[in-house]
Parts: C-alpha cells; structure tokens; sequence
C-alpha cells in the first residue's frame, strides 16, 4: 500500500509538538466564612429533611396513620434537642423561628409575671431580636427595659447585672450564652445565681453557641438557632424549665407557642444536625480554635487593625477585627470579589448604615468590621487564602477613600 502522505505536513518524531493556547487558570472555589447564623447545611440534615418530607409531610395533631408517623418524628427530634440541653422532652418546644423563639420566651414570660412587676432586664450586647421584646414587654405592663453594661470584651458588668435582677419590679432577665458578633462567653453561672436568688427567671440565648460549644446548664429559659450549627431554615427551639410560669403571648392557637404549627421535616432535620454537631464538638473545637487563633495572630500584625472580642474565654469558631480608616460595607464587598463572604458588625442593615450596637456598647471601633464564623468544613488552606487576600483588599479599600498611608 503506497503511503500517499505528504511528509512536510506531518511532525517529525523528534520535533515539538505544535504549541497550544493556555488554558486560562481555574477560577479558585468561593469560600464561605460567613457561618454564624446561616451555616450550610449540615450533609445529615440534607439527609434527615428528605426523609421527613416523605414519613412526616403530614400534620401531626391528626389521628391518623399519616398523622402519628409525622407525631412521632416531632417527638424524637425533641427528645434528642432535650438530651444535648439538659431538659425534659416536655420542657422542649419548636417555634417558627430563633427570633420567634426568643420573642415568645421573653413576652410570654413578662406577660405570666406582669403581677411582680413590668422591668425586664437584658444585657448590652444581646441580639436586637431580644432588645426589642424586653421593650415591647415592659412597654406593655407599664416597666422598664434596664439595659446592663459590658466591658471591653463584651462580657456584662456582673455587679450590676446582680443589683439589676435584686430590684423589685422586675418579671425576666435575658442574657446571651456567647456573643455571636465577637464569640465572648457571659459569666451565666452567676448571673443564673443572681437572679433565682432574686426570683426571676433567665432567659438564656443559646443561638451562636449551641453545637460549638458546650450546652449551658444555668438558664431557666434557653433559645437556640439550628441554621447557626447546620440546621434548616423554618425552626426554631425554645426549652422552659417546668417550674417557670409563661402565658402564649399571642392570640388562642392549637399550638401557641407556634401558631399554625411546626414544620415536622424542618424540626427532625434541624435535631439531626444538632446531634451531628455535638458528637464531634470536641475534635472540631481544637481544629477553629487553632485556626481562629492563626487569623487573630496575622490579623494584628496588620496597621491600625484591632482584634475584639475576649482572645481566650470565647466561642471556638468566632473571629472580629476592625479596620480604622475602612468602610465595612466596602470591605466585605472587596473581599467577596475575591471570592470570600464574610460577616460585617459594622450595620444592622445595609440600608440604615447603622453601627452594631454590640461594637458601640464594647466601646470599640464601630466601622470597617469583618466577622468570620468558621463552618466544619473550612480548612487551613481555606484560611490561609483568606489571610494572603486580606491585606491588598484593606488597602484598596483605603486607597478607594484616600486614606491610605495615614
């Protein structure tokens, strides 16, 4: 057979070959550390959702087969969120919501003891969520909301916290487990102490800490967020030990602790990840503690940057700085261009440019805050690509308002 190929047209065995175009690089994978309340959904939740929508899709107060099946997934995701807290099943309830959880925990309570009087009193530095409930609720029965001080840290004058739950008058107290905004711990044994002895009940907000850090035994009331520890959207928990008195605070309802009631699949799914989370708290907590402790470390080095929050008696997952001469907003922008999403303390809302109110009550550096809450699967290299970025997003948002060199 005659070899009809033309031999210049083909490469020799010896020579290169024909270069090709470079590829263009590989967009690097988005990194989330944004996690503190809105943490991706834990793989075992995912799990656990899709089989409660098929076996409890059904409303549990029926007395059907269908109704019982979704009856008693309600009841073991209650009997697994009472395990972790410390409670009775029947002490645990599921609302709409951590802010509907925190909102009836506060209102029901004020409203059973409007009799010993109208004060409620909360800490500087609790969720706005509580803030607006104590004073809605001392509004309602002619009180007071008296608002307690913080340190630099964020953790509440305790001398005055006592002196504040001694006064007559008051109904409830609420003060956070652990700050979500800077990770502080509160001093909750005491606090707790302080306020049985005086007769009030503590309202205790568990949402940044529960499934990182160890459940707290001193509350009397406790509300707890699943989507902060992988849990889904459209659930919240609320436990009231049994010896405090609460009336529902809105209109008769067949469940009024949730009117309309609750989401079978969204509670079963949210008690699975909880279950998830704490059954390797411990391996976790030493891996972000190290990793918060890397990016606390390289983050002061930085000019005119200030680390808050308490740098040891604190969540394992939490980090805060601030910028000085930086916007917020601009930063967190900067920094989700080149593929971060991170938290910011330096608004309530982008709309009404507010500072945070933990940040202001700390007395710190209200503006050019970034907030980082660490997921389970943030890794090292996760981190140190954050904290290669960091420093040229800081500048150029600095340089973007002409303050760069100052």
């Amino acid at each position: 057979m005659t070899d009809t190929t033309d031999p210049a047209a083909s490469p020799s065995p010896t020579a290169p070959p024909p270069a090709r175009a470079a590829a263009p690089p590989a967009a690097a994978a988005r990194v989330h550390l944004d996690n503190g309340g809105a943490a991706v959904l834990h793989p075992l939740a995912r799990q656990a959702l899709v089989q409660a929508l098929d076996d409890g899709w059904a409303d549990p107060r029926r007395l059907h087969t269908e109704g019982r099946r979704a009856a008693r997934l309600l009841d073991g995701a209650r009997e697994a969120v009472a395990g972790i807290i410390g409670a009775r099943t029947e002490e645990v309830r599921f609302t709409a919501s951590h802010v509907a959880a925190l909102h009836a925990g506060v209102l029901g309570t004020a409203q059973a003891r409007r009799r010993a009087g109208g004060d409620v009193v909360v800490g500087a530095t609790e969720r706005s969520a509580v803030l607006h409930a104590a004073s809605a609720a001392a509004d309602a029965h002619r009180g007071s909301r008296v608002t307690v001080g913080v340190d630099r840290h964020g953790r509440v004058d305790l001398e005055t916290f006592r002196a504040a739950v001694a006064r007559s008058g008051v109904a409830v107290a609420a003060l956070q487990h652990a700050n979500g905004e800077v990770g502080t711990r509160q001093p909750l044994d005491a606090a707790h102490e302080a306020a049985r002895a005086a007769g009030v009940p503590l309202l205790v907000d568990a949402g940044a800490s529960l499934g990182h850090d160890g459940a707290p035994d001193a509350w009397d009331l406790l509300a707890a967020q699943p989507t902060d520890w992988g849990g889904p959207a459209g659930v919240g928990v609320l436990a009231v030990r049994q010896r405090v008195r609460t009336a529902p605070p809105g209109p008769e309802d067949p469940d009024p602790w949730a009117p309309g009631g609750v989401s079978v699949p969204a509670a079963f799914a949210a008690a699975v990840a909880l279950q998830a989370a704490v059954a390797d708290r411990v391996a976790q907590d030493a891996r972000r503690r190290a990793l918060v402790e890397r990016v606390r470390g390289a983050v002061a080095t930085l000019p005119d940057v200030e680390v808050v929050g308490d740098p040891d008696d604190r969540l394992p997952h939490v980090v805060t700085f601030s910028c000085l001469y930086v916007d917020g907003e601009a930063l967190v922008t900067e920094l989700d261009r080149a593929g971060f999403a991170v938290g910011s303390g330096s608004a309530c809302t982008s709309g009404t440019l507010e500072p945070s109110h933990v940040l202001a009550a700390m007395g710190v550096l209200t503006h050019g805050n970034v907030r980082i809450a660490l997921d389970r699967s943030t890794s090292d290299e996760d981190v140190e690509r954050f904290l290669a970025v960091l420093p040229g997003a800081v500048g150029r948002v600095r340089a973007m308002l002409g303050v760069e060199g100052l």
